[in-house]
């Protein structure tokens, strides 16, 4: 008699782990035969894994992360609900060294993460450089105006207005009124870099640094709704 096979239990409330490998992988845009090579494992190992036919040995997940290049708790930690919770009065607000533009980080940090948000203050005055990359913008006004150029089309978007589109056009956008606008900003850019613990801060300054094509380190600790005195090139 034959007995059906049973797929791994998983904890309520954590990801499978062959999903997040997957995911982890595409992102990345590697094939299963080069992050085999990159763990040390088989294909068809690999592929098991990655459909939940098959549970890594703490070793093998090593490999995998390795070759991912995350943290093995990117793939076993459970993410609380409490730590995807911001409070208004005390959300944490950063800008970059030379950039007028505030921002406060919504998104929370866990495995799997594939969206980015923030709400950005944007000073009057502020034009952002040309710049493009992976994943997809979305844009809600939440107070005053700005204009988005996107691939040579010039949208003026005010409170209540939007903008979905994706990240690989040159865009770009600006604040030409005599006042503060705030956006709420949603992207699913890519962040290569592993995290590590307690750098939630400046995994956001790297999305940050990303969307405005800058660099240069974190600047924090300003009250929420401040900016620093000088401005990014155009």
């Amino acid at each position: 008699m034959n007995v059906p096979q049973r797929e791994p239990q998983q904890a309520i409330g954590q990801p499978r782990i062959g999903a997040l490998i997957r995911a982890r992988r595409r992102q990345l845009h590697m094939t299963l035969q080069a992050l085999g090579e990159a763990a040390g494992l088989s294909v068809g190992f690999l592929s098991q894994v990655e459909r939940d036919h098959a549970t890594p040995s703490l070793g093998a997940l090593a490999g995998i992360s390795r070759g991912l290049g995350v943290d093995i708790d990117y793939f076993v930690a459970t993410p609380s609900i409490g730590d995807g919770v911001t409070r208004a009065a005390s959300r944490p607000t950063f800008s970059l060294p030379g950039s007028s533009v505030s921002y406060q980080r919504l998104h929370a940090e866990f495995s799997g993460r594939g969206l980015s948000s923030f709400v950005m203050i944007v000073p009057p005055g502020h034009h952002s450089e040309m710049v493009n990359h992976e994943g997809d913008e979305l844009l809600y006004v939440l107070e005053g105006e700005i204009v988005q150029t996107v691939d040579g089309e010039t949208i003026r978007l005010g409170p209540g207005d939007s903008l979905h589109f994706r990240g690989s056009s040159d865009h770009s956008w600006a604040n030409e009124t005599d006042r503060a606008a705030r956006i709420l900003w949603t992207g699913t850019m890519s962040i290569l870099r592993p995290r590590q613990e307690g750098d939630a801060a400046d995994t956001s300054a790297r999305v940050v640094t990303e969307l405005n094509h800058s660099t240069g380190p974190l600047s924090q600790g300003r009250p929420a709704g401040t900016t620093s005195s000088g401005r990014t090139k155009p």
